[in-house]
């Protein structure tokens, strides 16, 4: 994520990679306050074993763009409401990359932190068939919890 205050819109990311058992790491890199710091950590990801990014911005949001730049990894980005823009200048900024630089866009703010961390499991299941099974047993409980609700209705 672009800085702290990031994190109240990305505590879903970690607590749902946590629940699907994925290990990962919760970092600060900002692309322009350390934009060497940034360049370290995604040209090291794959070589410390990362294999999937999540990079969060808001305003000009270039996190997601320029890790994309400095790694083949996959990367998804997740565009945060930081500006009298309520995030959609985030957006735009990640979804608009040039040809040759991908990043998977989510939605702005916490619904798009919580798919990100979804999408990313489903990425990283088709290498770990054990985390496929917990995904799909997620998705088995989420459509149990919405049958429960419709009940009520």
């Amino acid at each position: 994520m672009g800085g702290k205050s990031d994190y109240e819109h990305l505590a879903v990311t970690s607590e749902l990679l946590t629940q699907l058992g994925v290990p990962h790491e919760v970092r600060v890199v900002s692309a322009h306050r350390t934009p060497d710091r940034m360049f370290e950590y995604a040209s090291s990801a794959e070589g410390r074993g990362l294999e999937v990014i999540i990079a969060a911005a808001g305003g000009a949001a270039h996190l997601p763009g320029m890790v994309a730049a400095k790694t083949v990894l996959p990367v998804i980005g997740v565009p945060i409401p930081a500006t009298a823009l309520n995030g959609m200048d985030a957006l735009l900024s990640i979804v608009q990359m040039p040809k040759g630089v991908p990043v998977a866009t989510m939605a702005i703010g916490k619904p798009g932190a919580a798919n990100a961390a979804l999408f990313a499991a489903a990425i990283l299941s088709g290498k770990h068939p054990e985390l496929r099974e917990r995904l799909a047993a997620f998705r088995s409980a989420q459509e149990a919890a919405v049958l429960r609700d419709a009940i009520l209705v």
